[in-house]
């Protein structure tokens, strides 16, 4: 796992945290997907590269990379479903309990189907610590495992009552990227 991405993964779930702290020790997950389906409408088998079109008329040209194993079968023409689901998974845990080490894995799961199909998914859990809260600013700072100090405005204050310095908070932060293609008929 890169750096970058535990950066991203840490400061997305930061922002996003500033409205879960209510719930104190019952774990708080939010949650979100997208669809998008677009259509081929030019293949590179050489360079492996795939054009598509969204229904607004704007393209975008990827790389299909060696892990696209069924990359012969895509044609112009095909129907391509893209599904983007981000989750975000937040527990405050009592002073002194031990950290979780950061963990986080990337997988690629090929599609079973007659088409073809993949799954990017990404977790990374990792655990803050809780190094202040202004209840009059509504604000909370937390020390991440590398040292930095973040602090975010909380939109509402009740949601910082039952949180006090030295507190952990435990993120765990999903990310999966679903493709099927629907074959020209």
């Amino acid at each position: 796992m890169s750096r970058q991405i535990a950066r991203f993964a840490l400061a997305a779930a930061l922002i996003a945290l500033v409205p879960g702290l209510a719930l104190a020790q019952a774990p708080v997950v939010k949650s979100q997907m997208v669809e998008k389906k677009v259509t081929i409408v030019g293949i590179d088998h050489t360079a492996r590269l795939v054009t598509f079109k969204d229904a607004e008329g704007n393209e975008d040209t990827v790389q299909a990379g060696p892990g696209v194993a069924r990359f012969n079968e895509l044609k112009v023409g095909d129907t391509v479903t893209f599904k983007y689901y981000e989750s975000l998974v937040f527990q405050l845990q009592p002073s002194g309990a031990p950290a979780a080490p950061t963990t986080g894995e990337v997988g690629l799961t090929g599609g079973g189907g007659k088409t073809p199909g993949a799954t990017i998914s990404q977790q990374i859990k990792t655990t803050v610590t809780v190094v202040s809260v202004d209840q009059k600013a509504s604000a909370i700072t937390v020390k991440t495992e590398d040292g930095r100090v973040v602090t975010r405005k909380v939109q509402e204050k009740k949601h910082l009552e039952k949180v006090k310095a030295g507190d952990k908070i435990e993120i765990t932060y999903t990310q999966a990227l679903l493709a099927s293609v629907d074959p020209v008929k």
